[in-house]
């Protein structure tokens, strides 16, 4: 890296976060080459419906396709002010023999909206084949524990129980929402065409001597030579920036799975039961040698919030748009689009790392579990003493008593250090609740070790979790296949 690059602002964005073929897909050098496969294809099929264009320009044209000149664009650019048109002189001058054809009957938004087409559908793609790829580790996860029982919790409070594995089925679903959506704005997303520069195609009209028909065929040739099956029915100059605002609405959808499952990792990590991997020689602190910071998912959670802040831009964008169009979408758009590609990119790798190398800490998780059950279990209890005879209502008020009591000692300091310590199924047994419990002869016969049974306490939790990988992320892996095991390597 030459050192002038350390004196000029470079966005984290590229520097630090999103991979180098989602970088490379909004470059400048793979927008100006898509401009030109553009301007080839309309050669080309307008030479096909019969006007004055030959075989020799368009060859010349395809022959120049990679050489561009930047710094001559610059400079064609700063006489007179317009990207396109510098562009359109660049390219006549690495192919002077097609340079009073190119761009024919054209107006800009023809090459950059179509252009814009094209690299959001290919941005899309890598979205998606990242979206499958962390299902598909969530599923594995999910599969993994889909037994281990743990403490579900509600207001962050200790709830149900449920297990490790089913509650990665919730992060996964999420994401798997999310695929759906992408895989609808790129089973919709279609070509602007050639419709001019109020949309109404005159230019081609004029073209083709008053020809609808041709005109029709030329938009029809021109889509298909760049991969689409079809264009938006009706434009300005511009196709309807409401399809931006969509995209990038999709793209917020997952910045809220990333942060939500990334918050989750931080949680856990706090109770010490799910930590996010962690390196060899990985630094937690600059101060405290011990730490272990969820770092990357923090990493995650704030490109997450940046892609939601990011939401309203396109939609302001597209409400402001006058008539066919004006032209303060185009600065926006520059910034707002690329940048919430890239850093969903960029989260959806750290996503994908984590949720490939989760570690799972069983013994803290069981502990907890068995700290927690007691108090769990009192709905089981007052069942079970109510079949043995009980008065519900009295029962009730006993276990709301003892709970409370129970609660109290747990929290005192001289009860922490001492319940804190014994192993889990000791523990379980000595709990304060428990021990109150089997001091009354309304519960004193019950088959403890049977009813704390963990186990007992998940529902269909297991069920859950293996219907879910079997209807939902089964399907996913096998249709895209090809595309699992991207690498997800976070070495910047």
């Amino acid at each position: 890296m030459s050192s002038s690059t350390h004196d000029v602002y470079e966005s984290p964005l590229v520097a630090r976060n999103a991979s180098p073929e989602m970088v490379g897909l909004f470059s400048a050098r793979h927008r100006i080459r898509t401009w030109r496969r553009l301007w080839v294809a309309l050669a080309e099929s307008q030479h096909e419906l019969g006007l004055p264009i030959t075989r020799k320009q368009i060859e010349q044209m395809k022959r120049a396709m990679d050489r561009i000149d930047f710094n001559r664009a610059a400079r064609y650019e700063k006489k007179l002010r317009h990207d396109v048109m510098a562009h359109v002189l660049a390219f006549g001058d690495a192919a002077p023999d097609a340079r009073g054809i190119i761009h024919l009957g054209a107006t800009s938004a023809d090459i950059t909206d179509n252009a814009d087409l094209m690299i959001l559908r290919e941005a899309l793609i890598f979205i998606r084949d990242w979206l499958v790829n962390v299902i598909d580790a969530l599923g594995r996860f999910a599969q993994k524990h889909r037994g281990l029982p743990t403490l579900g919790f509600t207001h962050f409070q200790p709830a149900q129980l449920t297990t490790v594995g089913k509650r990665a089925t919730l992060w996964c679903h999420d994401f798997l929402m999310d695929l759906e959506h992408i895989e609808f704005e790129l089973d919709h997303l279609k070509f602007r065409g050639l419709k001019g520069a109020t949309g109404t195609q005159n230019s081609f009209l004029e073209l083709f001597d008053g020809s609808a028909t041709k005109v029709r065929r030329l938009e029809t040739k021109f889509t298909k030579k760049m991969g689409f099956t079809g264009c938006y029915p009706v434009t300005g100059q511009t196709y309807s920036r409401k399809v931006d605002a969509q995209i990038v609405n999709v793209l917020s959808g997952v910045a809220t799975s990333v942060h939500k499952f990334c918050n989750d990792i931080r949680l856990l990590a706090h109770l010490k039961e799910i930590e996010e991997p962690f390196e060899k020689s990985q630094v937690g602190s600059s101060a405290m040698p011990y730490k272990r910071n969820p770092m990357r998912c923090e990493r995650a959670t704030g490109l997450a919030r940046f892609v939601l802040s990011l939401a309203g831009s396109p939609l302001q964008t597209a409400a402001e748009q006058w008539l066919e169009r004006t032209l303060d979408d185009s600065a926006n758009r520059r910034l707002s689009i690329p940048e919430a590609f890239l850093a969903t990119d960029g989260m959806l790798r750290i996503v994908t790392n984590v949720a490939r190398g989760l570690m799972v800490n069983e013994k803290i998780i069981t502990d907890h579990v068995q700290q927690e059950l007691p108090f769990l279990a009192t709905e089981n209890v007052l069942m079970a003493a109510v079949k043995s005879g009980g008065d519900r209502q009295c029962l009730h008020e006993k276990l709301r008593r003892y709970t409370q009591a129970a609660a109290a000692e747990i929290k005192s300091p001289a009860s922490l250090h001492r319940f804190a310590i014994r192993r889990p199924q000791s523990a379980t047994l000595a709990h304060p609740l428990i021990r109150r419990l089997s001091d009354d002869p309304a519960f004193a016969n019950f088959d403890w070790k049977k009813l704390l049974d963990p186990r007992k306490h998940i529902g269909l939790a297991v069920r859950q979790t293996d219907v879910f990988l079997e209807t939902c992320v089964a399907p996913i892996r096998r249709r895209c296949r090809r595309v699992l095991h991207k690498r997800a390597d976070l070495s910047r």
